[in-house]
């Protein structure tokens, strides 16, 4: 058996602009803060919250001052709720709550969703949260603008809560629990301070669904009429309490006002199932879009099994007596307490081949565990090994012996294997039933990366970097890898070939070391991960894939929109690019404050430019996490016709292991942008129009998904 080393290969870090001595060719200049690196944070195993900067303090006003003073009042929200006059009134001392029905609840919900969202001005930064002993963070956004931090009286919104705090059963749409916005047990109920008193942060989504409670009309239902109307009497207590501490200040505030519903839920479900989450029985309904639920299922459209090669599938790991399980033979799980174990796939080989509806199940290491220069032999071997069994079994074939110890060709003439029988005077030659074989991860797209891009080198003869490329844009894989396998997989790369069962017959080790080295341009500065690929044109990364224009042309992107950020290049490299096939966002930091919704119109005119003349189109910021994703959001909402939470959902799944997230001011300008699509779409006028959810449930459940991977 070859048991040659696989010596380590160093990793080269992207190309920044930090690091190239001579650009004198930029796609723009001089608008990244010096105090910012300009690297991209590397990737860490699984999905990820990477560190977006904010940029400088603003050492100037705002770009979006705040409204004249009287505006506001003027363009307050329209509510079905206010004025109370249509609804029985119940009066305890100076506090009133308002009686109200499943039907008007339903009514009164579907008239919020058509209503007009408030300018991003009006309600920005105070949505962001701007406590008074936060000192960080009242003199990034307010300076010495004093009058921002007051609570935004163009808001009226509706809370919908449930009065047991169950939201596991029975659960109306946006339904929240009532320790999530007020502080009760006390002497007396009020709102709880959500605001940060230290820290700062552009992102604060989990004190978005109390912050829109305060500036929302509430409705509390159950089907316990005495819990129900002893939390109506709390919540109009905390909302008198709010008035008066505004009023104290000499602010305006609305009078928001409590309903409550004493209806049995059973008639929400029989007559307006349309508002119904979660059903009775704790089932998710699917009349209400949830985020977990459509994440994953735009996970499953995106890494659904597909054939790589003959008989050999990559995807995600599937459910357990599933259809997609029964469809394999053969299934190989990726994990990080995977081990190698060709021998499991020999026996499965040599194996009688009678029981022709069993399934095998094998492990084998996830991508990114086997470190340089660390690896040993038998981890060379291990994959080598598995990837020439996995190929006997795909093509039904069995390696034959002589009792000399030779190997001699299998019955489709494919090439050497090494040998395996040790009886000195038996001769094995099988031609078995072709087995289908999975392998796959939990996500299908980051544990097994390194044996499927090994395996594609394998069974087509192709060097890595080709395989890799290959397997993206020929095969259609979205996959994450980790810098560790391309060091590893490269340095296999001689072993991959010279095994290969697809390489000709005669080929010398000379010629097959030389096609190894003979590397693309674009692979020396390659970290393993591809910008993700959100439609067949268009691409989301970051600054570190937009200074590595020869993997961008391998990928077939011709264009680069830069979102505030500057791509760096070599003399004569954006000559040759194209000066035409670049835009730049010039002035938009990750701060909270510097908007991009006027940067919309020219930013997707460019990207469906790209997609009129047959190219891809980059779009990157510094992380490829914010800004850019932003644009790519919105772009999916213009063309795939989608709200913004299924194309939050969309663009989230596709971005792989790193999590997108545009702050507060860009989701909800989003917001804004779904209400703007469909003006534009119907000729300016705004009927028919509806949002899926509100502002505050979508903050909750983005800040509900994100939770598993904060640090």
């Amino acid at each position: 058996m070859m048991a040659t080393i696989a010596l380590s290969r160093p990793i080269a870090p992207h190309r920044s602009s930090s690091t190239i001595s001579s650009l004198a060719s930029a796609i723009t200049l001089d608008n990244i803060p010096p105090s910012q690196p300009s690297q991209c944070p590397a990737a860490v195993p699984n999905k990820h919250i990477p560190v977006c900067p904010p940029g400088p303090i603003p050492q100037e006003e705002p770009t979006t001052p705040p409204p004249s003073p009287g505006k506001e009042e003027q363009q307050q929200q329209q509510s079905l709720l206010f004025p109370p006059n249509n609804y029985t009134r119940i009066e305890l001392g100076r506090l009133s709550v308002y009686k109200i029905s499943p039907a008007q609840v339903a009514a009164a919900l579907d008239y919020r969703a058509r209503q007009p969202l408030a300018d991003p001005s009006r309600v920005f930064p105070w949505l962001h949260g701007l406590h008074p002993a936060n000192q960080i963070q009242q003199a990034f956004f307010i300076a010495r603008k004093r009058a921002l931090r007051k609570t935004p009286s163009c808001l009226r919104g509706i809370a919908v809560v449930k009065a047991d705090g169950d939201l596991n059963v029975a659960r109306l749409k946006g339904a929240i629990a009532p320790h999530e916005f007020l502080q009760l047990g006390g002497a007396a109920a009020e709102f709880l301070e959500v605001d940060p008193k230290e820290g700062f942060s552009v992102r604060n989504f989990q004190i978005q669904a109390a912050k829109s409670a305060m500036t929302s009309d509430i409705i509390v239902y159950g089907d316990d009429d005495a819990t129900v109307r002893k939390l109506g009497w709390d919540i109009a207590a905390a909302q008198q309490r709010w008035r008066d501490k505004h009023e104290a200040q000499r602010q305006h505030l609305p009078k928001y006002n409590t309903f409550i519903c004493v209806t049995p839920f059973a008639e929400f479900e029989e007559k307006h199932p349309e508002i119904v989450s979660v059903n009775s029985d704790g089932q998710i309904t699917g009349n209400v879009l949830d985020f977990f639920h459509q994440e994953r299922r735009e996970m499953y459209e995106m890494t659904r099994a597909s054939e790589i090669s003959h008989n050999v599938w990559l995807g995600p790991t599937p459910d357990p007596g599933s259809e997609d399980e029964q469809a394999f033979d053969v299934l190989i799980e990726c994990s990080d307490l995977g081990r190698f174990n060709p021998g499991a796939l020999r026996a499965i080989s040599e194996g009688a081949d009678i029981e022709s509806g069993k399934h095998f199940y094998v492990d084998f290491p996830s991508s990114g565990s086997i470190l340089a220069p660390t690896w040993s032999h038998a981890e060379a071997d291990g994959i080598l090994e598995t990837c020439k069994w996995i190929w006997h079994l795909a093509h039904g074939t069995h390696p034959s012996v002589s009792s000399r110890g030779s190997t001699a060709k299998d019955s489709a003439g494919d090439g050497d294997i090494v040998p395996m029988l040790e009886s000195p005077d038996c001769t094995l030659s099988l031609q078995l039933r072709p087995r289908r074989i999975l392998i796959h991860c939990a996500d299908g797209y980051t544990e097994s990366s390194m044996l499927g891009i090994a395996y594609y080198s394998f069974s087509t003869g192709k060097p890595v970097p080709e395989a890799w490329l290959d397997l993206h844009t020929t095969k259609g894989r979205n996959f994450f890898a980790y810098p560790s396998d391309v060091a590893l997989l490269t340095s296999l790369t001689p072993r991959l070939l010279q095994e290969s069962p697809a390489r000709p017959d005669g080929e010398s080790l000379s010629d097959i070391t030389a096609l190894a080295r003979n590397e693309p341009s674009w692979f020396g500065g390659f970290d393993g991960s591809f910008p993700s690929r959100i439609l067949d044109y268009m691409y989301l990364g970051n600054l570190g894939h937009a200074n590595n224009p020869d993997l961008l042309r391998a990928l077939g992107i011709g264009q680069i929109l830069s979102v505030g950020e500057t791509a760096m290049w070599r003399d004569g490299e954006l000559e040759e690019w194209g000066v035409e096939n670049t835009c730049v966002v010039k002035g938009v930091q990750d701060n909270g404050i510097d908007p991009l919704t006027d940067e919309f119109g020219r930013c997707l005119e460019f990207i469906d430019r790209g997609r009129r003349n047959g190219t891809a189109t980059l779009v990157h910021c510094r992380v490829g996490v914010s800004r850019s994703a932003t644009i790519c959001i919105a772009e999916v909402m213009r063309s795939l016709g989608m709200s913004f939470p299924r194309a939050y959902c969309f663009v989230r799944a596709r971005r792989l292991n790193v999590i997108i997230q545009p702050h507060l001011r860009f989701a909800y300008e989003l917001l804004k942008w779904e209400e703007l699509l469909h003006r534009s779409r119907s000729g300016g006028g705004g009927a028919g129009f509806k949002r899926e959810l509100e502002w505050g449930e979508i903050a909750r459940e983005v800040a509900l998904m994100n939770r598993p991977y904060a640090r």
